[in-house]
């Protein structure tokens, strides 16, 4: 089972803005920059590989109210200490769930899904840390926020990359695939 992220930057590697606002981001949300006709940029492919999605409380907060539900059919899996079961929205009931984590305590219990996308930041490199991550794909949007929250954070050692493949768009997004590279 691939643990693989999908996400976005701007070009100096912000995902949000420090209150964690994605007005910034085409499509996000009605009064931001309209997403390029006719590019989803291998998102439709991307969650065809996946069955369950794995993302931190802060993220889960962000898009709790999207409507239509952008992960229908899929399995949500909440990573969060403080989030309990009556907190979830219920008409999400069934199809969202909370963990406590640790992550490889997460990761162990997903055993069988087919694929997994995490997403959130501080997940992202949760799961990088502790060396589960098998596939990053990060397109970079161009703007220039000056501050936000970083993609990638502190870590205890270097994590090799190998480059699987870039691709730009018409729209002046750059897609790039990675493959960390694990010490044997």
């Amino acid at each position: 089972m691939p643990f693989l992220v999908y996400i976005a930057a701007s070009v100096d590697g912000f995902i949000a803005r420090p209150d964690g606002s994605l007005d910034w981001l085409p499509g996000a949300q009605q009064g931001s920059p309209p997403m390029p006709t006719g590019e989803d940029h291998g998102y439709e492919a991307f969650m065809a590989r996946v069955d369950t999605v794995v993302m931190g409380r802060s993220t889960f907060d962000t898009v709790r109210e999207y409507r239509p539900w952008p992960y229908a059919g899929k399995r949500l899996v909440v990573l969060s200490r403080t989030l309990t079961p009556a907190d979830l929205p219920r008409d999400l009931a069934g199809q969202v769930s909370v963990h406590p984590g640790p992550v490889d305590a997460l990761a162990a219990a997903l055993a069988g899904a087919r694929g997994v996308y995490v997403d959130g930041g501080q997940t992202i490199q949760a799961f990088l840390r502790a060396g589960l991550l098998d596939e990053l794909i990060v397109t970079r949007i161009p703007v220039l926020l000056g501050a936000g929250r970083p993609l990638f954070g502190a870590l205890d050692a270097d994590v090799l990359l190998r480059h699987v493949d870039t691709q730009a768009f018409p729209s002046g997004f750059v897609q790039s695939t990675y493959a960390p590279i694990r010490s044997s």
